[in-house]
């Protein structure tokens, strides 16, 4: 069949082309004809190079680049033929299993249809339910089908993309380009992506030359954060790797890395303590309290906007304005790819949780919250099972500890349940990824090897009497 139409195609194409030439001087025609091969052939490799392309497209739709505007449209396309692709590969297979957190994403589905029926602008709403649906299809069928069978490869390709990611964003900044758009949302791919996954690099056995490129990979990423300014960025950054740390006992790397920021800090404040103090003083006014007034709290900059949600929540209890919709109509994620602060605008809430209560109403957040609730419940075997064997080589250890600090992160940014944003399929697609991949592990002993000793000694004691 296929070499059929391979056979029959050139002369298909004279054909066209003689008795349609305009299609083939247009460049919408022939960028739309390019890109349809382009799509056909990744469908045809659809497991070794799908997930990477929709990562790219929705990645080049949200960089502040000439290359974006393209991306914008293009990205649903691809979304959209890998859900299909994906769930016709899968009911041909049948080999993986559908569970109750899959089960809990279509119960978010369904509430989000709920929430955009009743709303006043349904037709707007079920634009943007469509597009979650298309997210959590393909992360249900296609992301998992790129990992299923080829583990080794997906996390080592993960690994090289965040290096290659993180040297380009950081060669552009030097350059003087912020390909970003913004600094938080820097701070956001660099706090949740990028720097736990190469810490996480730094640890596997690799050769010396690529465990000294990821150091200073990693050691860029963490710099980038900072540099970013964005406290959750930086918070999620400091707690997901510390939790990695802790969880896999390696002590010595984290006072290791403690180490190297005070002695940079301190030699930086005896070489020059006046720019030393002008740092801080700027540092603090800018990262702490984003320009307010100190003595209105570290929070103020987000009093207004979080006010905003509550009020909205208020007008809209049990059904909510209708999902990705503002009480105005317009689109409430078309911010993400700047991420800032606008009192004025009331679509930006500062918190994920409370965006989605805003958009479904309080009865129509449990399948959200149980969904989340589901990512935790992971995120926990995991770590428990990583505390037991010290053992960082298992592939569900980057992944929990990036949904961590994704967790962390949007609950200061809203755009956990933001399809069209980058970040938002990436968490997604790792997340329905865990699911499959996290380790049973029973509850940590963390008992000392004297008490371990005085229990045996008592154990015995007690045979021994009866």
């Amino acid at each position: 069949m296929l070499i059929s139409l391979a056979a029959i195609a050139p002369f298909f194409l004279a054909y066209a082309a003689y008795s349609r030439p305009g299609y083939f001087t247009s460049q919408t025609y022939l960028g739309g004809l390019l890109g349809f091969e382009f799509l056909f052939a990744a469908v045809w490799f659809y497991r070794q190079i799908f997930f990477p392309l929709v990562l790219i497209a929705f990645l080049l739709a949200g960089v502040d680049l000439p290359v974006g505007s393209v991306w914008i449209t293009a990205r649903w396309v691809f979304l959209c033929a890998g859900a299909l692709a994906g769930t016709m590969i899968m009911l041909k297979d049948r080999s993986h299993r559908i569970g109750a957190f899959h089960a809990m994403a279509v119960f978010c589905i369904l509430s989000a249809v709920v929430s955009a029926a009743v709303c006043r602008y349904t037709g707007f709403a079920l634009l943007k339910v469509l597009s979650l649906f298309l997210l959590f299809l393909y992360c249900a069928t296609g992301a998992r089908l790129a990992v299923t069978g080829r583990e080794s490869r997906f996390f080592s390709g993960l690994l090289l993309g965040c290096e290659i990611y993180t040297a380009v964003v950081a060669a552009l900044y030097f350059v003087g380009i912020e390909a970003m758009g913004n600094p938080n949302s820097l701070g956001a791919v660099m706090g949740v992506v990028m720097t736990p996954m190469l810490l996480w690099g730094t640890l596997l056995p690799e050769a010396p030359h690529i465990h000294q490129r990821r150091q200073i990979l990693c050691a860029i990423s963490f710099y980038l954060t900072i540099h970013s300014q964005s406290r959750a960025g930086i918070a999620a950054v400091l707690l997901s790797c510390c939790l990695l740390c802790v969880s896999l006992r390696r002590y010595k790397l984290m006072a290791q890395c403690v180490g190297i920021l005070v002695i940079l800090i301190t030699a930086s404040a005896i070489i020059n303590p006046d720019a030393f103090s002008r740092t801080v003083s700027n540092l603090t006014d800018a990262l702490l309290y984003k320009g307010k007034d100190p003595n209105l709290g570290v929070l103020a900059s987000r009093e207004t906007p979080w006010q905003g949600a509550i009020d909205s929540i208020k007008k809209h209890y049990w059904f909510g304005s209708g999902f990705g919709v503002t009480d105005n109509g317009q689109d409430a994620s078309a911010h993400l790819s700047t991420f800032e602060t606008n009192e004025t605008v009331s679509r930006e809430n500062g918190s994920s949780y409370l965006t989605i209560v805003t958009w479904v109403g309080m009865a129509g957040v449990w399948p959200f919250a149980l969904l989340l609730l589901g990512l935790i419940a992971k995120i926990v075997r995991t770590v428990f099972w990583m505390v037991n064997t010290k053992d960082p080589l298992h592939p569900a250890v980057p992944l929990a500890i990036v949904i961590f600090a994704g967790l962390l992160h949007a609950g200061f940014e809203d755009w956990l349940f933001a399809p069209g944003y980058y970040l938002t399929v990436f968490f997604w697609a790792i997340a329905f990824i865990l699911v499959d991949l996290a380790p049973w592990a029973p509850f940590p002993s963390f008992t000392t090897p004297w008490r371990a000793k005085i229990m045996r000694e008592t154990a015995g004691q007690a045979a021994f009497g009866r």
